[in-house]
């Protein structure tokens, strides 16, 4: 079968194990993760794409795939849903000498060479499955073509105190990396890298086979393949971006990534610079009683509300019962909060039934915030208290 040639194929790592989030990937897989009342992490850069006009998307997926696979279908929700393109689900498969898992992110791409292989693409996008964010790939892709570069690399600035803990790009006054630093103790520049890259397919296909030989690399794109590309002297580039972009890959940057998106002014607006795409099941309106107190909350779709809710974010199909009091916290689709029940600073997975004068985390003062944490389809039994910081 001959398969039409595209300019750019997108291909999104989302095989991750997520660990430190915890019981919320247990049983699913981290971009399957509800964020924002009625979306999963996985929407975002999946708008993203056809919002920049890639059509085209392979979603290299590993861990606890069933839920994630089931969510993506045939791409309908997203427009992907082509004879030509479209998304495509790439689990690890058996290879006529080997079969393993993804062994890195390069490795990962390099298993998948034959799907790449089949659109003839000039520029490779790469992307991570935890980010939340909105971006126009298309300008970056330009802006890579403009530099006649072999990759390019989306950055932010960070503040100095912060830079050690990210990838740095050190770039000349044109653009162009001269030195990459994974996780420097003292950081020349503040240029972080998003782990978002777009690559030349031909130059990036000759790296990743070479990369597979070598028994002593990570088979990681921040490891091996983009400082063996800076040594061989290939022209990369830095491109940067200055919208919001949040990894969402611990408990606590969940939360808050959930926590900006309320207020007069968020920092981070859902319904700015481009529609998010889901696969949303049809609910009715929300349910307001007038015996209920909403202040700054974010209320999906098909929920029953009679409590008070404070600053928090309530997920499609949820309910919750006169007297229960729900504040600074995430709840997740399908959970069912009891009269009297209070929690604060939490996040209550999907499909949780909190029982009556159930108590789920604590106040915040001037020390850390403790997030509790609990796991998808539980029963939280009539009185139970579940202290702050708590994750079962």
């Amino acid at each position: 079968m001959k398969f039409e040639k595209k300019h750019c194929v997108a291909m999104l790592l989302a095989g991750g194990q997520g660990s430190r989030l915890k019981v919320l990937t247990e049983n699913t897989a981290k971009p399957a993760v509800p964020f924002g009342g009625k979306y999963r992490i996985i929407d975002f850069p999946l708008s993203n794409c056809v919002n920049s006009g890639i059509n085209t998307v392979g979603i290299l997926t590993q861990y606890q795939p069933l839920e994630l696979n089931e969510y993506i279908g045939n791409g309908q929700p997203w427009g992907l849903n082509r004879s030509h393109g479209g998304v495509q689900v790439l689990p690890p498969y058996a290879r006529s000498k080997k079969s393993e898992w993804y062994k890195g992110t390069a490795n990962a791409i390099c298993q998948n060479i034959p799907f790449i292989d089949r659109y003839r693409p000039e520029n490779v996008l790469i992307l991570s499955g935890d980010h939340i964010y909105k971006m126009d790939y298309s300008k970056m892709i330009r802006y890579h073509e403009q530099c006649g570069a072999d990759c390019t690399i989306a950055v932010r600035d960070v503040p100095l105190e912060e830079a050690s803990r990210f990838g740095i790009m050190n770039t000349n006054a044109d653009g162009s990396i001269y030195e990459f630093e994974e996780k420097p103790a003292h950081p020349k520049s503040t240029n972080a890298s998003m782990g978002i890259y777009v690559f030349k397919w031909e130059v990036l296909r000759k790296f990743l086979l070479e990369d597979d030989e070598d028994p002593e690399s990570k088979n990681d794109f921040g490891k091996n393949i983009i400082p063996k590309m800076l040594d061989a002297g290939h022209r990369l580039f830095a491109y940067d971006f200055e919208g919001y972009w949040k990894d969402v890959g611990t408990i606590s940057s969940l939360w808050e990534a959930n926590m900006e998106l309320l207020g007069q002014e968020p920092a981070f607006d859902l319904h700015a610079n481009g529609r998010i795409y889901a696969r949303n099941y049809a609910m009715p309106s929300s349910f307001i009683s007038h015996e209920s107190h909403i202040e700054d909350a974010l209320i999906a779709e098909g929920c029953e509300i009679f409590g008070i809710v404070r600053h928090s974010v309530i997920s499609t199909g949820c309910s919750i019962e006169a007297g229960a009091l729900i504040e600074d916290s995430v709840i997740m689709p399908n959970v069912h909060i009891r009269a009297d029940a209070v929690i604060r600073n939490s996040i209550i997975g999907e499909d949780v039934t909190v029982c009556r004068g159930a108590i789920i985390g604590g106040g915040h003062d001037d020390g850390e915030r403790e997030i509790s944490v609990i796991s998808k389809g539980s029963v939280i039994k009539e009185g139970t208290v579940v202290a702050p910081g708590v994750i079962r």
